[in-house]
């Protein structure tokens, strides 16, 4: 079987199996990512792939046999042993051949003229007698290359895409002829290109810092971020919060007549440690978080857990006020000390009778987005020890923070059965201790 029987056999096998399909070559062409002119030249016989890629995309796509698999092969194979002889077969020539007449105009003409030049020396268009004749001419489907020393530079990089043939009238794509690659410098890192685009450096101009990508250098050396270490976020706790400000409770091991007056609450802290006081019934912590830098971290879970309990303390309660009057409550994470197993459990506000919705775990911080959390946490029954745990994760990675008062559990004791007083106005009108319940 001759080379053009070979060449139509293959291109008859390819438009039989676009028949399949049912597609249009442009739409069949951005399945399989090519050039639709190129698949209509290569279905028409007009070319031939220089490599069995997008063949096998395209009978990939249309399903094609194991058997019609074997057969494309086996024609392209055939073709392309044919191209590599008659290459092997080429004469050098150290001249360039004469000017050719000029050809006749085409609807293409003024477009691209150093490609047309070059494609028609590469052809021999033109060319004298000097062509040996032991070489006959080629029909379409392939055209020998020629080397020319005049034109090699011009010409090197317009070998034919995907076929050896000259390129047909219709170049309306641009892709019949590759573009010539820019100079890149030694040792740049470049990433490939299928040749309808110019190649472009890996290294980025405008790498951010900050960002988790590498930086690429010119000798294609990369250099990794050092990985985050340490506790991506810090915290605060203030146990000596009262209820809206005004009420709670303390038990102090001290008759009324040596407990001096209660305390402003930004004094609270100081008043309870020179009093040895203990949070009554009731220990309300606001926990401040904050990121330590622009990366968020994600707080997932608080717990309570319990250290101990006993009995309740022995001493007196002592309340800051009867009451606030008020009717606004602060949303608030609750915690049941006196519970088997405590829970954190979110809870609504009020304010004037409207509802403030509760806030549920997860949150985000960050050194510009700090939160405030709300806990309290209560017992009738118990005096309990205990501190709390938060849950973060942060970049992948994970972990738990012990809040706790300042090294040591938090304590909370009930006062049910406590002789209970408040800060008002005796019988005889001067400030003491009173019974809370007068």
């Amino acid at each position: 079987m001759s080379k053009r029987d070979d060449v139509e056999e293959f291109a008859a096998l390819l438009r039989q199996l676009k028949s399949r399909t049912d597609r249009s070559y442009g739409s069949l062409a951005r399945r399989i990512n090519m050039n639709t002119s190129t698949l209509h030249r290569y279905c028409k016989g007009d070319a031939v792939p220089q490599d069995f890629a997008p063949v096998e995309r395209l009978a990939a796509f249309c399903q094609a046999t194991p058997q019609e698999r074997l057969e494309l092969h086996r024609l392209w194979m055939s073709l392309v042993e044919a191209r590599q002889q008659t290459r092997a077969g080429a004469p050098v020539e150290a001249a360039a051949p004469k000017p050719a007449a000029a050809p006749e105009p085409s609807r293409d003409e003024g477009r691209e003229p150093a490609a047309e030049s070059c494609v028609g020396a590469q052809s021999g268009l033109g060319s004298d007698s000097s062509t040996p004749a032991e070489h006959p001419a080629r029909g379409a489907w392939y055209r020998r290359r020629r080397v020319l020393v005049p034109a090699a530079i011009t010409c090197a990089l317009l070998a034919t895409w995907g076929g050896t043939s000259l390129p047909s009238g219709d170049r309306s794509s641009g892709a019949s002829l590759p573009r010539s690659a820019p100079s890149v410098a030694p040792h740049a890192s470049v990433t490939p290109t299928d040749g309808s685009s110019p190649p472009r450096s890996s290294a980025s101009p405008r790498s951010r810092h900050g960002t988790s990508a590498p930086a690429v250098t010119n000798d294609s050396r990369t250099r990794t971020q050092k990985p985050l270490t340490g506790l991506p976020l810090a915290w605060s706790a203030d146990s000596q919060v009262w209820d809206l400000g005004c009420r709670h409770d303390y038990v102090v091991g001290k008759p009324p007549a040596k407990v001096p007056p209660p305390p402003v609450q930004q004094d609270a802290g100081a008043w309870a440690a020179a009093q040895d006081a203990v949070h009554g019934q009731q220990t309300m912590v606001q926990i401040s978080v904050q990121g330590r830098s622009s990366t968020a971290v994600v707080l997932e879970a608080l717990r309570v857990r319990v250290v101990s309990r006993g009995e309740p303390s022995a001493g007196y309660a002592y309340a800051t006020d009867q009451g606030c009057g008020s009717d606004l409550t602060l949303r608030r994470f609750t915690a049941d000390l006196d519970a088997d197993r405590p829970i954190v459990r979110s809870k609504n506000g009020a304010d004037a009778g409207r509802v403030i919705p509760a806030a549920h775990f997860p949150y985000r911080v960050s050194a510009a987005d700090p939160e405030v959390l709300l806990v309290d946490a209560t017992t009738q029954t118990s005096d309990a020890r205990w501190y709390l745990e938060l849950d973060w994760s942060c970049q992948g990675r994970t972990g738990t923070v012990r809040i706790d008062d300042h090294g040591r559990p938090f304590r909370t004791t009930g006062i049910k059965k406590m002789a209970h007083f408040w800060y008002g106005t005796n019988d005889a009108g001067t400030r003491a201790w009173v019974p809370y319940d007068r």
